[in-house]
């Protein structure tokens, strides 16, 4: 291993790093520059990224035609608040996300990061029953195996048990956290906890098709057509979180379009930018809109972060659109798609192994416990990759411009690494 840089020593005293004990952690890995889908080290180490920096850079590392757009936009204003002024990139924006989405989701609010925009989308659900003259209507209903952010609220509708959060029981109102209905009996518990708690409930919140950062769970679409159902006839407002999915990840650009099922609010992120700048969204039906429409000063939405609609975020986000609409990324999903189950096959049957699943671009080995995530990443990178398990499984989300032979690449390293561990074993 080489001598760390300068920048690296002078700046790690001073930097808290996300999910890890500052006191034992290793020292990241420091990056001189991104290409493609390679992360290029400050030693001339390059490591082929199998999660595209947590799910953002669907498109590959600085592709020229989000550079462009970007450079473009900096030219002319790089940022300018949102409140009393507009501007092109963020207006044609919504305009594009709103025709791209189901249905009469067509209203878009924007925020910087995923765990805002589902923090916007509760207070919308909140204020939705306020506005209408509806009372008691304060509590949310989320599913186990969730995860939605880790702001305050979001941390509430998150798996209290399976989820990071569990030291901040009690802080916040305690939502309704079910299991999600998969089957008849779990649509019926789901049902008699409304019919139960109805009244006091402003929402239901899900990951459609597939609950990431709680263990890349999939679950199929008749499970969002129940949750429709019943939110109906409850009259319950539904919120689909794709800040995960959203953007091709599962096979269709949006996964409420592809299963057909439009909520009435949906939060977007991730991939939005193509992994570029922070952007989020929180995309609401007329429907929920409507009921801010008003000659009331107080019955608006009394919320606007500062970068919101950001100008440079805006014009990346269209043009990674402009790359969307080419259409090559369905081709290229299908064929990780293919890539993903043919290479991690031989890690079914394998010690430890209980699971090996793929939809879309996203591929799981799914163990039978927790990993030590952090000496598990270290193999990895040794071996030229970056992958980061967490909790039970050691995942895939590469770019979608990955070659077959990069993704490989990546799928021997897993096998490798989980035959390895199986052999470790005591017999």
């Amino acid at each position: 291993m080489s001598e760390a840089p300068d920048w690296l020593t002078r700046g790690a005293p001073h930097v808290w790093r996300p999910y890890c004990q500052m006191k034992t952690a290793s020292a990241p890995l420091p990056v001189a520059r991104t290409e493609g889908a390679r992360i290029v080290l400050e030693d001339g180490r390059e490591l082929l990224d199998g999660i595209a920096s947590w799910w953002t850079a669907c498109h590959g590392y600085n592709h020229p035609h989000l550079r462009a757009a970007v450079q473009a936009q900096l030219e002319r204003a790089p940022h300018v608040m949102f409140g009393g002024l507009a501007h092109e990139p963020a207006y044609r924006l919504a305009s594009r996300l709103s025709a791209l989405l189901p249905g009469d989701l067509d209203h878009v609010f924007f925020a910087e990061s995923g765990s805002v925009s589902v923090e916007i989308a509760m207070k919308m659900a909140l204020q939705y029953w306020i506005n209408r003259g509806v009372q008691g209507r304060t509590r949310f209903l989320s599913f186990l195996g969730g995860y939605h952010g880790d702001t305050l609220a979001t941390m509430t509708v998150c798996d209290p048990e399976e989820g990071m959060h569990r030291l901040f029981a009690g802080v916040m109102p305690a939502q309704h956290v079910v299991a999600l209905p998969t089957d008849d009996a779990a649509e019926a518990a789901l049902v008699a906890r409304l019919e139960e708690h109805g009244p006091e409930i402003a929402a239901m919140l899900v990951e459609p098709r597939v609950q990431g950062a709680g263990g890349m769970v999939f679950h199929d679409d008749e499970v969002l057509r129940r949750l429709r159902r019943v939110a109906d006839a409850h009259d319950i407002l539904l919120i689909f979180d794709e800040i995960f999915v959203g953007f091709g990840r599962t096979g269709d650009l949006f996964a409420c379009g592809g299963a057909g099922v439009t909520p009435d609010i949906v939060t977007l992120s991730k991939a939005l930018t193509g992994g570029t700048l922070p952007l989020s969204a929180a995309v609401a039906s007329r429907r929920v809109f409507e009921a801010f429409w008003s000659d009331d000063p107080g019955a608006a939405l009394m919320h606007g972060p500062t970068y919101m609609a950001n100008p440079l975020a805006c014009a990346a986000a269209n043009a990674s659109l402009d790359l969307f609409e080419q259409g090559r990324w369905r081709e290229d999903v299908a064929r990780i798609a293919a890539g993903l189950a043919a290479g991690l096959a031989p890690c079914r049957g394998a010690p430890g192994v209980v699971d090996v699943r793929v939809r879309g671009a996203i591929g799981v080995v799914e163990l039978d416990g927790p990993v030590n995530a952090g000496a598990l990443g270290r193999r990895f990178a040794e071996a030229g990759v970056w992958i980061r398990p967490m909790g039970r499984v050691i995942y895939l989300t590469p770019p979608f411009v990955i070659s077959d032979e990069e993704l490989s690449r990546l799928t021997s390293a897993i096998v490798a690494v989980v035959r390895q561990e199986g052999a470790a074993r005591p017999r």
